[in-house]
């Protein structure tokens, strides 16, 4: 590869020397053309010998005279040379042709020096990429194995294996490229930036060029003879540990079977089946829990006890299946108007509900209480056997609060639950379909 670089660079010099020669750029354009670049048009690989002027446009072309209107001031190749006289010779960039369907070709180049010194042109040939395909196609590697060919700034040019997306691509922040900047030529341990794959890598420098020739060997070759006398250890402990997964497996399952069935326990107990509301037990205990958390955050704790209306009567009309849809009515119209995280409803027995109303005060209490009691005669429910037509809800409020001194005006939750119950039977002697709060008077009561 080194050899046929020289060779290029070589007929590059030709043309250098026959630019600054008179009498030969005096000859025809036809003979001057053969005597130029007859060497480069025969060889294989390469593409285009040219010679541009300072500005970038062709003023020879190895492939056609009057050279192509080509003009290349952007390519990277020339842009070295107009800012760096001290370039030498420079190999650019992966590029594709503009105007010719050819692979993907790099160029060298040199620069071209007016009399005095400025900067006249370059001196350009390109080599397609096929010929460093071809030739690192002939090494044999293993199956894991690469060979690349980079720049010194970290552009890839070449690899083996090819893929046309890694071509010109540059790696040199990825930490496997630092280590071939620290000498001529070494070998370390990396990881490649293209495929993540572990590797040896010997890398050699391009003598006179920027290049550099990378060797990778997989890691998964250079141990493939220790794995093999390894496996059959490895399989043994691999059947072990598949066993252990397979028994720890078993074992979750069955641990999550049970805290299933364990909620769904809980879930029944909590629930009471007809109307979907917290039964007797969840409504004791939350009912306790909040009672708790009133008293030791010194806030107000509402209590409402719902009632259905003749509902006896009810029932004896137009059946239990009737019945039994009219209270989960009702339970769906109370479910719907307590919305607060704490607040919690559940049946008390038959057709009386309870509603907890934590951190409430009587006049939210109340105000609660009447929506629901609308809501409920809004489902217009026949009820022949009640005054109103239709199916009704009574309502008693009861409200615990913490006077000026701390004290409660309940001693017991029991006598809280009572008071409710009270609240109720107001409601109901008040003719129905209404909601009671509990006076002071009746309050004094109960609590006695």
């Amino acid at each position: 590869m080194t050899r046929n670089l020289q060779i290029y660079e070589l007929s590059i010099r030709g043309v250098m020397d026959a630019v600054h020669d008179p009498q030969r750029m005096a000859l025809a354009p036809s003979v001057r053309q053969r005597l130029l670049f007859d060497w480069s048009i025969n060889a294989e690989d390469m593409g285009s010998l040219l010679v541009t002027d300072a500005r970038g446009n062709l003023v020879l072309d190895s492939r056609l005279w009057p050279p192509r209107p080509v003009n290349v001031a952007d390519r990277d190749y020339f842009q070295v040379h107009l800012n760096s006289p001290s370039a030498g010779v420079f190999v650019s960039r992966p590029f594709q042709p503009r105007m010719t369907p050819e692979d993907k070709s790099i160029g060298i180049s040199r620069r071209l020096s007016a009399p005095d010194g400025s900067f006249a042109g370059i001196i350009v040939g390109t080599l397609r990429l096929t010929y460093f395909r071809k030739l690192f196609d002939g090494m044999n590697l293993g199956p894991g194995g690469t060979l690349t060919l980079l720049r010194t700034d970290g552009t890839i040019i070449m690899r083996r294996p090819y893929e046309d997306s890694s071509i010109g691509r540059d790696i040199s922040h990825n930490p496997s490229f630092a280590p071939l900047l620290q000498g001529e030529q070494g070998t370390f341990f990396g990881v490649a930036a293209l495929d993540g794959v572990p590797r040896l890598y010997s890398f050699r420098r391009t003598p006179d060029y920027p290049l550099v020739v990378v060797v990778g060997l997989s890691v998964n070759d250079v141990l493939a003879p220790w794995r093999s006398r390894a496996w059959l250890f490895s399989a043994l402990i691999a059947a072990v540990d598949i066993l252990i997964i397979v028994l720890s497996v078993l074992l979750s399952r069955q641990w999550r079977r049970r805290m299933d069935m364990e909620r769904h326990l809980v879930l029944m107990v909590n629930t009471d089946g007809l109307t979907g509301l917290g039964s007797r037990r969840a409504l004791d205990d939350a009912a306790d829990i909040e009672w708790r958390r009133a008293r030791r955050h010194g806030q107000p704790f509402s209590l409402l006890m719902v009632d259905v209306d003749h509902f006896k009567q009810f029932n004896d009309r137009y059946g239990h299946l009737v019945g039994d849809d009219a209270l989960a009515s009702v339970a769906d119209c109370i479910q719907r108007h307590i919305r607060r995280p704490g607040d919690f409803a559940g049946r008390y027995g038959g057709e009386e509900f309870a509603i907890l109303l934590p951190n409430t005060d009587a006049a939210g209490a109340s105000a609660i209480a009447e929506t629901i009691r609308a809501a409920v005669q809004k489902l217009h429910i026949e009820n022949a056997d009640s005054a109103f037509g239709e199916l009704t809800i009574s309502v008693g409020v009861v409200t615990d609060v913490p006077d000026a001194g701390g004290n409660r005006t309940f001693g017991e939750l029991r006598t809280f639950l009572r008071a409710g119950d009270e609240a109720l039977y107001q409601a109901k002697r008040a003719g129905r379909n209404g909601v009671a709060s509990l006076g002071a008077a009746a309050m004094a009561v109960a609590t006695t």
